[in-house]
């Protein structure tokens, strides 16, 4: 009679990682560069959360259920790098809101939420909070209730604590993420040196005044293809570029800043606003998509008072 394997085996960890990026981004920009304010630095967000999940990785052994990414915008309208965050593998992205004097609304809530959610539901067996807010401590305790781990992570302080001293006890590890794995990613804002206006913003019409279309080259024995004209493509680049000023926010559009390359997101986007604007396809035109650009930069230079660029693209 065989004799039954009494011994524990081992189950692998399935964990999420939850991160509120309000709390990490100020923290790091204090610790790395001084900084009060987000938007006196920069941050590679993709290849930090690519660094984050390498390190969870190296930290559990198990299976990445997926990075919560927590932050805010106003009226919950992403920006530019939150756009290109939420195109990541394995991410989602959560927004609060932050009011006129930058105040995050509803973040830590969403947080508490989905900590408690992830639990109740037996979807996770660890949880690696990447936090420092005491509001965490009922989630975090309601979560253990449930069974599972909680890994709370920090960033190192320049003195003394950015973490509350409850949420450090009541986590099961803790690990300070120090300010050199962090310094990678985070880099001053460039100062752009502002260039006088001009006496008199030309109008589009005498902006392009002197302007002639390019012709398209036919290769022999070909019919070139018409495309649409330099100036009407760089006046829809212009015309998309002040939708979204209007739209999203000149504080979204400054993050496009210096240029003029833009992130494939963003890219897409405008080629997609000027298409439907044309009423018709740029896709066959190569050249049309960098008088897109160009006139979108010129839009976006304007209103900031800088000088106008050419796209790289």
């Amino acid at each position: 009679m065989a004799i039954p394997d009494l011994m524990p085996h081992p189950v692998a960890a399935k964990y999420a990682v939850l991160v509120d990026v309000g709390y990490l981004y100020a923290a790091a920009g204090e610790v790395l560069l001084g900084a009060k304010e987000r938007k006196e630095y920069r941050v590679a967000a993709d290849e930090l959360i690519q660094s984050l999940q390498k390190h969870a990785e190296e930290r559990i052994s198990g299976e990445l259920l997926r990075i919560y990414w927590y932050d805010a915008a106003r009226d919950r309208v992403p920006t530019v790098d939150q756009r290109v965050i939420a195109q990541l593998p394995w991410v989602k992205v959560r927004l609060g809101n932050l009011n006129a004097r930058g105040q995050q609304k509803g973040v830590d809530a969403q947080i508490r939420s989905d900590l408690e959610a992830l639990a109740r539901h037996h979807a996770v067996t660890d949880t690696i909070l990447l936090a420092g807010d005491e509001d965490m401590v009922p989630a975090v305790e309601a979560a253990q209730a449930y069974g599972v781990r909680i890994h709370l992570w920090g960033v190192e302080p320049p003195y003394g604590t950015n973490q509350a001293e409850r949420l450090v006890w009541e986590s099961d590890t803790v690990e300070v993420i120090s300010a050199d794995f962090l310094r990678p990613f985070f880099s001053r804002a460039p100062q752009p040196v502002p260039v006088a206006p001009p006496a008199a913003a030309p109008s589009p019409a005498q902006v392009f005044a002197g302007r002639t279309p390019v012709k398209p080259h036919a290769k022999p024995g070909q019919v070139a293809k018409l495309g649409p004209s330099r100036p009407r493509v760089e006046d829809v680049g212009e015309h998309v570029a002040q939708k979204w000023i209007l739209t999203r926010g000149r504080d979204n559009i400054r993050d496009l800043l210096p240029g003029p390359i833009l992130p494939t997101v963003i890219d897409t986007e405008l080629l997609i606003e000027a298409e439907k604007e044309l009423g018709h396809s740029l896709r066959p035109y190569p050249e049309a998509r960098v008088w897109l650009r160009d006139g979108f930069w010129a839009r976006v230079y304007r209103e900031f008072d800088l000088g106008v660029g050419v796209s790289s693209k």
